[in-house]
């Protein structure tokens, strides 16, 4: 099993950052690649549209809304993977003046090396960050 891990420290508080990223729907609100995102079964399977308008099926694995973290996987995309699991976490540092947001991952690689299913989610959760950093500082 492959994993990854990266993360941004942004110059919003903990509660500002969690705020945007916290609702399990809201992706297209700070992530330029995914346009549209849709909730079923009662809110804990998102349904998302990438550029190419390709579906990706990420189910809520676990929420922790006092940590600042949740946990889904995946349950049908166009990646080379499979057993993909993801945490998506805001920390506060400087005395909470100051965000840090972690994105991880672990996953199977298929038909691909573990080095090259490795490189795509580091990549996917590295621009993910930036583009959350971007966000908050329109």
């Amino acid at each position: 099993m492959a994993s990854t891990t990266t993360h941004i420290d942004i110059d919003a508080t903990p509660d500002q950052v969690w705020q945007l990223i916290r609702g399990f729907n809201s992706l297209p609100d700070w992530l330029p690649y995914i346009p549209a995102s849709t909730l079923s079964e009662g809110g804990s399977v998102r349904h998302l549209a990438n550029p190419a308008g390709e579906a990706i099926i990420e189910q809520l694995e676990k929420y922790d809304h006092a940590g600042r973290s949740y946990s889904y996987s995946i349950l049908q995309a166009p990646f080379p993977a499979t057993d993909y699991l993801s945490t998506l976490q805001v920390e506060g540092i400087d005395g909470g003046e100051r965000s840090r947001v972690t994105w991880s991952g672990q996953f199977s690689p298929v038909g691909v090396s573990e080095d090259e299913i490795t490189a795509l989610f580091h990549g996917i959760y590295t621009d993910g960050l930036a583009a959350l950093q971007q966000s908050l500082t329109k």
